[in-house]
């Protein structure tokens, strides 16, 4: 495979949500210049290992936008000139409304980036105070439409369900909220009570949803993005048309990447490799060898998150033969029951067999 995924992780968040578990700090000027310095020479480091054309770049956090946009443009243009990027390249960057709302889009539009991913959560203001969001829903729009107004027409907002006091009607109020902003793809996913988060701690104080509640949620929310106009190509990803995500598609695709910035994985040349969740060990070049990697099993658990699922021809391409009879006859017995569909072609989930496809997951490989 001649392409190449890069992600650029950005470790520094205004304040710490108390659901989340990416590796993220409290940061100031003076950081976020030597971190920007560090992060220009991996990446004339990394391109000098690399020599494949890249399909996609992302920079994800923590919250990319707080460090300002010159900054952010000064990686991309060192990425462009280190790089073969392709000139339709999907370039994304992960934006905090609250921080978004004074970026300077035109900047980064100059530059290159073409995708904005804004984190917006919910559009209703209780579920925002309850995930200790720094912002507003009308923060988000305006960010969006800034955004857009720069000429980036690529937009997607961030959407959690399963919020302590969330309903069905809420989050209705969300979604459709993301479709009156124009956006063009929508990642909505389930929240997870994460080791080490502050949630956690509370996880017997606050109204959480149970299982029940969260399967209806998701279900409700997937019927109504369709309905809407936003198709599902991934467990908890949904887009207009030719919209689907470039970059995570690369990654269920078992397709190569390499992660620069503390906690930022990689897999290149059949290895994975991470930097541990350290600014320091990071700013010391340590990386942590993770194996071997994209072995038909691990093809198989990756390319079932999609809703495509497991295309039969492209696994023969890959793997040189086809998926063993014994898994087939598994996938078969999960369709049996609703939750896979299976013809000659391609294996997937339904939509209520996403909602347990990683214990299905566990069982096939």
């Amino acid at each position: 495979m001649n392409t190449l995924g890069i992600y650029i992780h950005i470790p520094f968040c205004r304040k710490k949500c108390p659901y989340c578990d990416f590796f993220s700090k409290c940061g100031n000027e003076i950081e976020y210049e030597k971190y920007t310095a560090e992060t220009l020479k991996k990446i004339v480091n990394w391109s000098n290992l690399c020599n494949k054309k890249v399909t996609s770049v992302y920079f994800g956090g923590g919250t990319p936008s707080v460090i300002g946009a010159e900054r952010l443009c000064a990686m991309l243009n060192k990425i462009k000139t280190c790089f073969s990027v392709c000139d339709d390249a999907e370039i994304t960057c992960e934006v905090n409304p609250e921080s978004g709302k004074n970026m300077d889009f035109d900047l980064m539009k100059n530059t290159g980036f073409n995708r904005i991913s804004i984190g917006l959560q919910s559009a209703v203001e209780n579920e925002l105070r309850v995930l200790g969001r720094i912002h507003t829903a009308e923060e988000a729009r305006l960010t969006a439409a800034r955004a857009a107004q720069a000429g980036i027409n690529n937009i997607s907002f961030d959407l959690m369900m399963g919020i302590p006091l969330q309903t069905i009607d809420s989050l209705k109020k969300s979604i459709e909220f993301c479709a009156d902003c124009n956006v063009t793809h929508i990642s909505s996913y389930l929240l997870k009570i994460e080791k080490g988060t502050r949630f956690f701690t509370l996880k017997d104080k606050l109204p959480f949803s149970d299982d029940d509640i969260q399967a209806d949620l998701y279900l409700n929310a997937v019927d109504l993005l369709e309905r809407i106009g936003y198709g599902q190509y991934e467990i908890s990803n949904f887009a207009k048309p030719g919209y689907e995500g470039k970059h995570n598609i690369n990654y269920w695709k078992c397709g190569e990447y390499i992660g620069i910035g503390p906690s930022a994985h990689s897999f290149f040349e059949g290895k994975r490799f991470y930097y541990e969740r350290s600014i320091q060990n990071y700013y010391d070049r340590k990386i942590v060898d993770d194996g071997t990697g994209g072995d038909s099993g691990e093809y198989i658990m990756l390319s079932l998150r999609l809703k495509e699922g497991l295309v039969f021809s492209e696994f023969e391409r890959r793997y040189a033969s086809p998926v063993h009879p014994e898994t087939i006859k598994k996938i078969k017995n999960f369709a049996k029951h609703g939750f896979m569909e299976l013809d000659n072609e391609h294996a997937c989930f339904t939509k209520k067999g996403f909602l347990v496809s990683n214990s299905i997951i566990s069982e096939l490989i």
